[in-house]
């Protein structure tokens, strides 16, 4: 049994958020920044590339529901909705989660940049289109 199974089990605690049949929200224990959450469906998926779509788009809804209440509640001015799929993205833990992460401004110790590469954007289209 993963980690957050575990946690959703009741067999090791969690500071829960948010929960109802289907989903669990709880205070990432890393918090990154003040309020960082970890928003997971109660039934186990390794990832969010095996959940049915109707299940994700419910886990989505929910998060989006728990980010308006992070950034009122808290005074955020920003939030950073991460999910990481698979270990080649820092996926850690085999059960799909996804992270809201409160920003409050420039210098609360995060930094996501994104560097500029040039490729043929026409056949990367063609690729991810093909079948």
């Amino acid at each position: 049994m993963c980690l957050f199974c575990k946690i959703i089990a009741g067999e090791i605690p969690g500071t829960k958020v948010y929960e109802d049949n289907d989903t669990l929200a709880i205070l990432d224990i890393a918090q990154t920044t003040r309020g960082h959450m970890l928003v997971m469906p109660k039934k186990h998926y390794d990832n969010m590339l095996q959940m049915p779509q109707e299940e994700f788009k419910d886990l989505m809804a929910k998060a989006q529901s728990l980010a308006q209440k992070i950034t009122t509640n808290l005074d955020a001015n920003g939030i950073n909705l991460l999910i990481n799929t698979n270990e080649a993205a820092g996926q850690t833990i085999p059960h799909v989660h996804v992270h809201l992460i409160p920003r409050y401004d420039e210098n609360d110790c995060i930094q996501i940049g994104f560097s500029e590469n040039h490729y043929d954007l026409n056949e990367i289209a063609s690729q991810i289109n093909k079948n």
